[in-house]
């Protein structure tokens, strides 16, 4: 249902909004579904050089779906949650082979394909196929929720379905592909999360919050909850060719199916490195080399990283294989690797503490 706030919105967007991001450029299902899965947890300014990337790469879904899986997490290396990363070649393989290689142009044949919600779908098929459907990512969550001043956090379910049902009224019949820009543009560059500035927003005389002077009270925040402290050893395990040995960690959880350092147990004393190591993987090793450590943060805990470097003499032991991989620091890097994997192996010249 069309009305007021959509023309408003509209009418700000020709003036102000974003025209020239590059998934605007030769825009189709593919380069949408992409830039979409990508702005998942991620700004706009971090997205556009992965985008710009993984389109040379990945110029189609065909190309997507036949790379070799290391390929694709490399090019995603950085953007961090690399599920998306899995999801996105599952989706295109199940796309190749169930579609013919054309994406369905309807919400729930889009929402079958692994990894794409409801919001997705719909903005693959509002921006793609110019077909009316309404968003709910982050941006328009908190726009709706001033808008409207609807309490709580949108991550509870009464919350989210009420959000659900202003994005479905205000979604408009008419230029829907470039509605769906302008709302998501407007929480990006107006309705910001910090400092909104109110005076700029078209919408300002029908918001609620802000007739309230309380903009920055909605959407309600996430329940806090303290995050859990890990610990791990990390080894940087270099052979008489200046190799460094890489472990590909299992396809699901933290890191899935990316290339990191082997890792002991953090219960295991300094003093027994040495020996660990050599138990664990077999190879006769040099006295270890603490580096500083440092904490990596994820969604739901702290990771204190403790890398240890050890010297590896001798050919015996450690054979590469479909989880272990002795590799140049140069071939290292081409490989999908976690942002502290690769910080560390780009700074190899680290202070030792022992």
């Amino acid at each position: 249902m069309a009305d007021r706030f959509a023309d408003n919105l509209l009418e700000w967007y020709d003036q102000h909004g974003r025209h020239d991001l590059p998934w605007h450029t030769n825009q189709n299902a593919y380069r949408v579904w992409v830039s979409e899965i990508m702005l998942q947890q991620t700004q706009v300014t971090t997205v556009i050089p992965y985008f710009n990337a993984f389109m040379e790469r990945f110029p189609d879904v065909r190309a997507l779906a036949d790379a070799p899986v290391d390929d694709v997490l490399s090019h995603w290396s950085g953007l961090g949650y690399y599920a998306r990363a899995r999801n996105l070649q599952k989706a295109a393989k199940t796309v190749v082979e169930e579609f013919g290689g054309e994406f369905p142009d309807s919400q729930e044949e889009l929402e079958t394909l692994t990894g794409v919600g409801r919001s997705t779908a719909a903005a693959i098929v509002a921006q793609a196929f110019g077909k009316r459907a309404a968003i709910l990512d982050g941006n328009v969550k908190r726009v709706l929720a001033r808008y409207h001043a609807v309490p709580g956090w949108p991550g509870q379910t009464a919350v989210l379905k009420q959000l659900w049902q202003y994005a479905e009224e205000h979604t408009p019949d008419a230029r829907v592909r470039d509605y769906t820009q302008a709302i998501m543009d407007l929480g990006a560059m107006v309705c910001t999360r910090t400092r909104p500035n109110c005076d700029a927003c078209p919408l300002q005389q029908g918001c609620a919050a802000y007739l309230r002077g309380e903009a920055t009270l909605y959407p309600g925040s996430k329940p806090k909850k303290a995050k859990p402290e890990k610990t791990t050893w990390m080894l940087i395990l270099e052979d008489d060719a200046g190799r460094i040995l890489l472990e590909r960690r299992p396809p699901s959880g933290i890191w899935g199916g990316l290339w990191s350092l082997p890792e002991l147990d953090p219960a295991i004393g300094a003093d027994e490195l040495q020996e660990a190591c050599e138990r664990r993987l077999g190879v006769q090793c040099s006295d270890p080399d603490l580096i500083s450590g440092f904490r990596h943060t994820f969604s739901h805990y702290h990771l204190h990283i403790q890398p240890a470097r050890l010297t590896v003499s001798g050919d015996q032991g450690v054979a590469d294989d479909d989880r272990l991989r002795w590799l140049h620091r140069d071939e290292a890097l081409t490989l999908g690797l976690p942002a502290p994997i690769r910080t560390l192996l780009t700074a190899p010249e680290q202070t030792a503490l022992l």
